[in-house]
């Protein structure tokens, strides 16, 4: 029984709903230890394109009043701004580190855009 509605000429609805994560679970879980994985073996270096993926992930699944959302944020442009926040971080011994997520934050919000 499919509890969904979708068209292009209107908002979404899932189970009587317009607000919904329509992710699942086994992805949620290999996304987490493929990205572990990642992470790991490339020393922390592929950090922002393991965000992005699970940022997208989640992003995308969301449907919020009965509009999708997308997120098109990249790896690459999320680089030169961690580059930089680690840099704050550790000239200031950890402490920038709180307004890293928020700044996080901010760039993943402005990478998020409504599909319909």
């Amino acid at each position: 029984m499919d509890y969904s509605r979708s068209s292009s000429f209107g908002p979404e609805e899932k189970w009587g709903r317009q607000s919904f994560f329509d992710g699942g679970l086994l992805t949620y879980i290999l996304i987490y230890i493929l990205g572990s994985i990642v992470t790991a073996v490339t020393f922390g270096i592929a950090y922002p394109w393991v965000l992005c993926w699970i940022y997208g992930w989640k992003i995308n699944h969301t449907v919020v009043d009965g509009h999708r959302l997308h997120f098109y944020g990249t790896g690459m442009s999320l680089i030169g701004n961690w580059i930089k926040w680690l840099l704050l971080m550790f000239i200031t011994l950890g402490i920038y580190g709180f307004w890293v997520v928020i700044k996080l934050e901010d760039w993943k919000v402005k990478n998020t855009r409504f599909v319909n």
